[in-house]
């Protein structure tokens, strides 16, 4: 199973990840999880911070000459603002040049002062921030070149900003992914897509911010990947936790979602089929079963149908306001007075979808380690080939 932890704050002097699991033998370069933060820099309504910033990938360890060596990964990420945080961020023993005391309301900034008894809001903020993402990419990154040695591909798109709404029933895939991004929103509607800049342009324009809703979509997972045995096996309860975590994430859904509580029983399940053995479908990750519609979200009892693992995630609009409106305290006077101001977007739904697919991609990669094992990519792909090979078989009364 994977692991992993990220330190480091939004204007610290970098961002540091170590991922733990990936088994030996994976391709993987600088160049790999570069790509990805660049795609999660992406989006119409990102700040100007998005387009100066860069970020400098450092291998620090767990790679040797583009191959996974087994050993834990580490990944620095260095902040190239970094020399204008120097003095405000410093480690060493000092005050900062400003105290922030007027507590953003939507953010962690009030609770966290209280929890740690802080006087400075930029105490919590800095970590509370969604600039740690950019870490959990990196470790994303990877993880998404293991699902690729299995043959598993994790896309997402844009299907609602603010009110408006991308036409559904529209299931993204891989070879999707370069159009979706070349979308100002990473939305696969076109029409959509200009209501959407609308509506952002509409939000920037009063000073104020807007949430929405990506999809992400895993294709090619097997079937049988989680387990109904515990609650904390069960895959649709691991992916809403991964998911969830994400800053801003206000709910989580796998399939039909909420969706799925209006309908009748003989409208809300995936009827099962046999695949046809002409060669015109792909029924080998599903042990010859196919299903027509994916209500379920690629999950039943916890585990892997075979299907397209469907999930959908609402972002909250940003707490942080380019006029700031909402009402507080500054928790140093004990006035009223409006929250202070912190360079922010206008929306950062197109990015959270990139994000999607990494706690998607680190959930999936993990339970399929858990499934598979092997301590080489060789021998994982060896372990799946086996088990893909014998999906349907009828156990012999020697085995019973």
């Amino acid at each position: 199973m994977l692991r992993y932890l990220t330190a480091g704050e939004s204007h610290g002097q970098a961002l540091v990840v170590i991922l733990e699991g990936i088994p030996a033998g994976l391709h993987v370069t600088a160049e790999d999880i570069q790509a990805e933060l660049a795609r999660r820099r992406l989006g119409f309504g990102r700040g100007p911070r998005m387009r100066f910033e860069v970020d400098e990938v450092t291998l620090v360890g767990g790679i040797r000459h583009g191959r996974t060596l087994g050993s834990p990964i580490a990944i620095e990420i260095a902040n190239t603002e970094w020399p204008k945080w120097m003095e405000e961020m410093s480690p060493a023993p000092g005050r900062p040049s400003k105290v922030l005391t007027q507590p953003r309301p939507g953010h962690a900034d009030l609770s966290g002062m209280l929890k740690y008894g802080l006087e400075d809001a930029r105490d919590v903020l800095e970590r509370a921030s969604a600039r740690e993402t950019a870490a959990r990419v990196a470790a994303g990154a990877v993880a998404k070149l293991l699902l690729a040695e299995m043959g598993v591909g994790v896309v997402s798109h844009i299907v609602q900003m603010g009110a408006e709404r991308a036409a559904p029933g529209i299931l993204p895939t891989v070879d999707d992914r370069d159009r979706i991004d070349a979308s100002e929103v990473r939305c696969l509607d076109a029409e959509a897509e200009l209501r959407m800049i609308g509506a952002i342009k509409a939000a920037a324009k009063a000073g104020d911010s807007l949430g929405g809703v990506a999809e992400v979509v895993a294709l090619g997972m097997p079937v049988g990947v989680g387990s109904h045995i515990h609650w904390d096996r069960r895959l649709d309860g691991l992916l809403a936790q991964a998911l969830m975590s994400i800053q801003a994430i206000k709910s989580v859904e796998i399939g039909e979602g909420g969706e799925a509580a209006g309908l009748l029983g003989s409208q809300a399940h995936d009827a099962i089929r046999m695949a046809h053995t002409d060669g015109t479908e792909s029924d080998v990750r599903g042990g010859g079963y196919v299903r027509d519609t994916h209500r379920a979200g690629g999950i039943e009892g916890g585990m892997t149908t075979g299907g397209p693992v469907v999930a959908r995630l609402s972002m909250k609009p940003l707490a942080t306001l380019n006029r700031p409106t909402l009402g507080t305290v500054d928790v140093a006077t004990g006035e009223e007075t409006v929250s202070f101001k912190e360079r922010t977007d206008v929306t950062a739904v197109p990015a959270m979808g990139v994000v999607a697919e990494t706690m998607m991609s680190l959930v999936l990669a993990s339970e399929s380690l858990r499934k598979f094992g092997g301590d080489s990519v060789a021998e994982l792909r060896r372990n799946l080939d086996g088990y893909l090979a014998t999906l349907g078989e009828t156990p012999s009364a020697a085995d019973a």
